[in-house]
């Protein structure tokens, strides 16, 4: 299967888990769509038969609010069924709004206090480090997320440790909670700043899956450093109507968001006949 076809599923089933539940983080699960399909269509040592293998490939969503997205390609990659992905923050759950390790399969690491998830992404690539381990951690944080200094903490001290196995993937989606990001808090070049904090660090189209795994493989070639691969992406991406939307970070939706997921449901649907688990 194509990443490109790979990423629709998840978009597809990203957008029906959400519309089951009836609200919830829309833009920022949609704008991580295409880094999730390259890394678990492509990039990762992973399987969902063997999801402990100590070998594997780590992956931790320190924006974890984008659970939807992951949950969907876990649902994909074969660690649960469909019924289980519409459990989605219900009574009960295991499933819940934010990543939970004890509770998801598939989930490498409990997420959802914005900045946390980095310096734990850190953590895992420094114990693989110490034990001699040559698999990778894959992290994505988003952009407003950076505005947490605990962030900036754990990017210096992987830098220190020259974890070469530690991958970061800054979800640059232009939006956070309350508004832009360059007004809330303005973060200049990321890739600048990366490099400045001793990352081989460059800047690739987030919509684009050729680009997104040709920039992790080039990724797996260097030494030395830690990595730090900026996606220019868009909040709500691959759906029209919430790329549009101004306050699209967390939608509890009105008559006209209804009609327009279930649009965007029914085209998506026709990209995802025969879905095949990756598993």
């Amino acid at each position: 299967m194509s990443l490109k076809k790979f990423a629709n599923q998840i978009r597809y089933y990203t957008m029906k888990e959400l519309d089951h539940l009836g609200f919830g983080h829309y833009g920022g699960s949609l704008s991580i769509v295409e880094a999730l399909a390259v890394l678990y269509g492509e990039a990762m040592n992973q399987s969902s038969e063997h999801p402990k293998d100590p070998n594997r490939d780590y992956f931790v969503l320190s924006k974890g609010h984008a659970g939807p997205a992951l949950y969907a390609t876990l649902f994909l990659s074969g660690y649960f069924d469909e019924k289980f992905l519409y459990s989605l923050n219900q009574n009960g759950t295991n499933l819940p709004s934010h990543p939970d390790r004890n509770k998801t399969p598939g989930v490498d690491m409990t997420t959802g206090s914005l900045g946390q998830g980095v310096s734990a992404a850190t953590g895992i690539a420094k114990g693989n480090q110490i034990l001699g381990k040559k698999n990778d951690t894959y992290c994505i944080v988003g952009d407003g997320e950076l505005n947490e200094g605990q962030c900036w903490e754990a990017f210096q001290f992987a830098a220190h440790h020259r974890l070469d196995h530690f991958v970061v993937l800054i979800d640059d989606n232009k939006k956070q909670l309350d508004g832009y990001t360059d007004e809330i808090c303005q973060p200049f070049d990321f890739v600048e700043k990366m490099i400045a904090f001793g990352f081989n660090s460059w800047r690739v189209d987030g919509r684009n899956v050729a680009e997104i795994s040709q920039a992790i493989k080039k990724a797996k070639t260097l030494k030395g450093k830690p990595i730090a691969i900026i996606l220019d992406t868009t909040k709500g991406q691959g759906i029209d109507y919430f790329e549009k939307m101004t306050n699209n970070h967390h939608v509890r939706p009105n008559d006209s968001d209804q009609k327009a997921i279930q649009k965007a449901i029914a085209e998506l649907s026709k990209e995802t006949k025969g879905v095949e688990q990756h598993g």
